[in-house]
């Protein structure tokens, strides 16, 4: 029985000898030329983005700190408390068509 594993140990590691090549000079790569060409393009791509983003982030550190003013300030501000009192308003509405509709359904019972 242990004869058998020995063996068969022998044959697997036989095969995997005869499947595992040296890489050389002499190794040949089947790649199409399309295929090749596609990496290429793939890699400047992706080489000259990072360039760009170095450059555009080297150009923001030059920029001075972007400040809001007190006009703007105010302008949020306002905006803000307007969309406070327009939801307001919208709740009472609301409450109100919801009195109605129990009142109407009141009725029908």
């Amino acid at each position: 029985m242990q004869q058998k594993h020995v063996l068969l140990l022998m044959y697997k590691l036989n095969t995997v000898n005869k499947m595992a090549k040296e890489i050389s000079e002499n190794t040949v790569v089947g790649l199409s030329l399309k295929t090749l060409g596609a990496i290429i393009a793939g890699v400047g791509v992706i080489t000259l983005g990072y360039f760009d983003l170095q450059a555009g982030i080297e150009e923001a550190k030059l920029l001075p700190p972007a400040e809001i003013g007190r006009m703007e300030y105010d302008l949020k501000d306002q905006l803000v408390r307007e969309t406070i009192m327009n939801t307001q308003n919208d709740v009472g509405d609301i409450k109100k068509q919801l009195d109605k509709i129990e009142e109407r359904l009141f009725e029908m019972k």
